[in-house]
């Protein structure tokens, strides 16, 4: 009976502990959400600037060939290079974060003609898209903060600047999963490039915010192209922003069951102990009462 007991004094200090575990890496993951989502927040105005100086600068330089768009004489009969950017997550207890986002990659891949190169960003979502069959052109380290974003965002607009060269026109998207009102997250496709006639259409109907006209100073190539470039790290880094923020409120709800399962452990295992801790005592007077009465007689 006492060995027993020992062995669950144990048990609940050992889960004491683990529950003392999860918890920091709450406290750690809701400050990550905090961060990244301020950081996503701040993105948008900033987006939007981007995209209306596009607007204004499309509107004065109409003939500017964009990056991706086709390069005609130069690679006639290329065939079109397609990459995709699969963003995952480096660290487990993510629940199903990995799994999701591999599983609508792999889906939307399939209806793509062709073949394509893939870039990991994260170990684990990497293994998930090896077991579906496609292998990674390469991977890149989750950032472990929001100012190590920019060296990734960096990293990816030299892959993206490779492949273009690759064909008449490259194409790139993203999936990444993005924070949802009333889930967690929910797995999305953005097409990053290329940058065509579409696109620019659709930029330049945005309507400007005030009754006064832009005007752009300077080259009107010179700032299109700076506005591009902008355009393409402001994409990136919001992208990668949304699915840090989506990863870490994977975690933090992972843990929030994790710490439900272990009160509920340590509930029942409390419940046990003080239940044997009773019956040792209830012997322990037995034995007491019975000697009394057997000396008494």
């Amino acid at each position: 009976m006492s060995d027993t007991i020992a062995g669950l004094r144990r048990k609940i200090g050992s889960a004491g502990d683990l529950r003392s575990v999860v918890r920091t890496m709450k406290a750690v993951a809701a400050s990550s959400i905090a961060q990244y989502e301020r950081s996503v927040a701040a993105l948008a105005d900033y987006y939007r600037a981007v995209e209306l100086g596009l607007s204004a600068s499309f509107r004065e330089v109409e003939s500017m060939s964009l990056p991706g768009e086709a390069r005609g004489a130069t690679l006639s009969g290329a065939s079109a290079a397609t990459g995709a950017i699969v963003f995952g997550s480096d660290q487990g207890l993510v629940g199903q974060f990995n799994d999701a986002i591999a599983d609508h990659a792999v889906a939307a891949l399939a209806a793509l003609p062709g073949p394509v190169r893939i870039w990991a960003v994260g170990e684990r979502v990497q293994a998930r898209l090896v077991e579906a069959g496609l292998a990674s052109t390469g991977m890149f380290a989750v950032p472990a903060s929001v100012t190590a974003i920019t060296a990734l965002v960096a990293q990816i607009l030299l892959e993206a600047d490779a492949l273009s060269t690759q064909g008449r026109s490259a194409e790139l998207y993203l999936f990444y999963n993005r924070p949802a009102t009333g889930a967690i997250y929910t797995p999305v496709t953005e097409r990053l490039l290329p940058l065509d006639a579409a696109w620019r259409r659709k930029l330049m109907q945005l309507h400007w915010p005030t009754h006064n006209l832009p005007e752009v100073l300077g080259r009107g190539t010179t700032t299109l192209q700076a506005l591009i470039g902008e355009y393409l790290f402001v994409s990136l880094f919001r992208a990668c922003a949304e699915s840090l923020a989506s990863e870490n409120a994977s975690r933090l709800a992972a843990m929030q069951r994790a710490e439900k399962n272990i009160d509920e452990l340590l509930e029942s295992m409390n419940s046990t102990f003080h239940r044997l801790r009773q019956s040792s005592i209830d012997e322990e007077l037995f034995d007491v009462v019975s000697g009394f009465e057997a000396l008494s007689q």
